[in-house]
């Protein structure tokens, strides 16, 4: 039975083959030179065996491909298309095992040698200069595209150029001058930025070389409303990779994300707890805290402890009981404990309970007592008392004796000269 084995070339491109020597498995990273679809073609082992066939059965990239343009020498360029009806078919039929030999599924004719691996490198680095000319031919015929990376078939029979653009491009008379200068087949492929990302390699802000790039295979949509689930910024410059969209490792905690807050309560939601109605203002996953927000302020509380205050205060209210006779103290609220607040009554000193104002005595009367309303004798009001005369003799003695201190003030503030020195009179006689 033939091995099936993933072959991987340069970039993320990659295909299955099989091999027919069973004695002599490959190995990972053994050079191998496999059928194209026009000549040959030189790439490394990457999966084999069952690996391999499990990656196959669910491959969904095989005869995918994105404005794809291919001219022989001479010929005009022809675009690909895909057969739709075919690929839903493949969809949604059922998985069955993969026969012994898959129609259509090429295979690798042998191990490469040291003098294949040289030529192989030789390519390599041939495909830079290649890729200078293109840009030169797509300036002089003044189109809008990005080339982006070229990459020559093992035999030299075809040239695959990758290029970026943001609308349709018409490259006929482009592709027509290059076949004249290759001697070769041209395929023009239009990739998009992340794909171009993925094949001209780099290091991401983690510090590490592109999943893209490296390991990962495929690469799935990403969506902003991976960064709401998680509450992350949404910042395009902190969530977008070095393509410019946006990082592919979202997906990557996305699905615990999702099946945490499962757990939660909902952000904005109305709870019927111990203290009574309070709001969900936030939720931390990780430490199994929520955030509640009420009438007496604000306050954290452990995911189980929330939950069973919710199930005292469900079952109170079963009962027919009012939710606020299981409810504890409350406690002043942080506003209330500066400087100018005010202590409760039971926390005051005895002394400052003890300062309290008595209660007013009863006004008295002026007079001598009202008889008893028994009594049928009519009350006459007391006459009032003279005016007494104000002591004249003692108000003008005190008068006179201020007299004298008046003007010494006086005359020290500047009227008698320069020094404050006057004429003073006589003490008054006693």
């Amino acid at each position: 039975m033939p091995q099936t084995v993933e072959v991987r070339f340069k970039g993320t491109r990659r295909d299955f083959f099989h091999w027919p020597e069973t004695e002599e498995p490959l190995r990972l990273s053994d050079a191998v030179v496999v059928e194209a679809e026009r000549g040959l073609d030189f790439g490394r082992v990457q999966s084999a065996g069952a690996v391999a066939e499990k990656k196959c059965n669910s491959c969904t990239s095989c005869g995918v491909g994105e404005g794809i343009a291919e001219s022989r020498t001479g010929g005009a360029a022809v675009d690909a298309q895909v057969d739709t009806a075919s690929a839903v078919a493949l969809e949604t039929a059922e998985p069955s095992p993969a026969p012994a030999t898959v129609p259509g599924r090429r295979m690798i004719l042998r191990r490469a040698s040291q003098e294949e691996v040289r030529q192989a490198n030789d390519l390599r680095r041939a495909e830079e200069d290649a890729r200078r000319q293109v840009i030169a031919k797509v300036r002089h015929h003044k189109l809008d595209m990005k080339v982006s990376d070229t990459e020559w078939q093992w035999d030299r029979s075809k040239l695959t150029v990758f290029f970026t653009a943001e609308k349709r491009v018409d490259f006929r008379t482009l592709v027509r001058d290059l076949a004249n200068i290759f001697r070769a087949r041209i395929d023009l492929r239009q990739i998009g930025v992340r794909d171009e990302a993925a094949r001209l390699k780099g290091v991401g802000r983690c510090g590490r070389e592109y999943c893209c790039s490296t390991w990962l295979g495929e690469l799935s949509p990403v969506s902003l409303s991976l960064a709401k689930d998680q509450h992350l910024s949404l910042n395009p410059a902190q969530i977008s990779g070095g393509c410019g969209r946006l990082l592919c490792c979202l997906r990557y905690e996305h699905e615990f994300y999702v099946a945490a807050r499962k757990r939660f309560p909902r952000e904005g939601k109305m709870l019927q707890t111990g203290l009574g109605a309070e709001k969900v203002v936030a939720v931390d996953i990780f430490r199994e805290r929520v955030f509640l927000r009420g009438e007496d302020g604000a306050r954290i509380i452990p995911l189980i402890e929330l939950n069973e205050e919710i199930e005292r205060s469900l079952a109170s209210l079963a009962r027919g009981e009012s939710p606020e006779t299981d409810r504890p103290p409350v406690r002043a609220p942080a506003a209330a404990t500066g400087r100018g607040a005010k202590e409760p009554p039971s926390r005051r000193a005895p002394e400052a309970q003890s300062r309290r104002p008595a209660a007013p005595p009863p006004p008295r009367s002026a007079g001598p007592p009202t008889p008893s309303a028994t009594s049928s004798a009519p009350v006459t009001p007391p006459p009032p008392p003279p005016p007494v005369s104000p002591p004249t003799a003692a108000l003008t003695d005190a008068t006179e004796a201020r007299r004298p201190r008046r003007r010494r003030r006086g005359r020290r503030g500047g009227r008698g000269g320069a020094d404050g020195a006057g004429p003073t009179s006589p003490p008054p006689e006693a």
